[in-house]
């Protein structure tokens, strides 16, 4: 994917933590679907379905309770900035606690992105992926 955007890696610090967030979103979101696109062959509207299941907040709050001890040092500083910082946007079915457990996890996607840490960042979202694979018995 980075060779198709001329992508370079930058320092992921120059960017604000809702800037990280909005990206890492996007990332999770396009990782995730082209996981279930590859792995099977359904109606867009179940595809639909099998992604939000994965990339709503409370579910990325629940992945962060599980897995929060294993995230590095750098990535613990990154998600408490994007959990920290004042948001003006709510989440639709989260809690606010919810929703900056997300926001958080978020800035940490978009921060291995943008400095260029894919394999950092696949190895998180597979086990978000198998996470709820386990949980959905699917």
């Amino acid at each position: 994917m980075e060779e198709s955007l001329n992508r370079q890696a930058t320092n992921p610090y120059q960017y604000s933590p809702l800037a990280l967030a909005y990206i890492g979103d996007s990332v999770l979101d396009l990782m995730v679907k082209n996981y279930f696109v590859t792995a099977s062959n359904m109606q867009p509207y179940k595809y639909h379905k099998q992604v939000t299941n994965i990339v709503k907040a409370v579910n990325q709050a629940a992945f962060i309770d599980t897995h929060i001890e294993e995230l590095s040092d750098e990535e613990l500083d990154i998600y408490k900035r994007g959990r920290n910082t004042s948001t003006h946007s709510k989440a639709k079915n989260a809690t606010q606690a919810e929703y900056k457990k997300a926001t958080g996890l978020e800035a940490v996607l978009g921060y291995l992105y943008m400095s260029g840490q894919n394999e950092r960042l696949n190895t998180l979202v597979d086990m978000m992926i198998k996470d709820y694979l386990a949980c959905t018995d699917k």
